[in-house]
């Protein structure tokens, strides 16, 4: 079993990722929280897509399990943090994943979240109205 944490927004990914059992290859299976990923992920087509692309782009598909504990956010920072999750523990697993993930920018954390309130201004950035007189 490999352990890896990835993190987007305000978003915390912990991803479990163990290779199917003795007799079990070709069988694969993602929970996320305790839940179905299909389910967790409201039955949107993308997210799950995006969550299995290091996966796919090493050709894993068929061959591990994922269990998957998430927290934060909301279900596109949470999908985004298990896809970098997924791909550091591809790391760990072999040496060798590293170049392909790397070029493929799985293992780029993005550092954009969201900009604080100031004081004195309605949101972050967004003023009120100047008046002259």
């Amino acid at each position: 079993m490999i352990i890896a944490t990835g993190r987007r927004k305000k978003s915390t990914a912990t991803v479990k990722l163990t290779s199917a059992g003795y007799g079990e290859t070709g069988i694969s299976s993602m929970t996320i929280n305790g839940i179905d990923a299909a389910l967790y992920m409201q039955n949107n087509q993308n997210f799950p897509r995006s969550i299995q692309a290091p996966l796919e782009a090493l050709g894993y598909e068929q061959d591990y399990q994922l269990n998957i504990t998430c927290s934060g956010g909301g279900l596109t920072g949470q999908a985004e943090a298990i896809q970098l999750g997924l791909a550091r523990a591809l790391c760990l697993l072999k040496a060798t994943n590293r170049p392909a993930l790397k070029a493929s920018g799985y293992l780029t954390r993005d550092p954009r979240s969201k900009e604080r309130k100031k004081y004195g201004l309605k949101k972050a950035r967004k003023a009120s109205q100047f008046s002259k007189r």
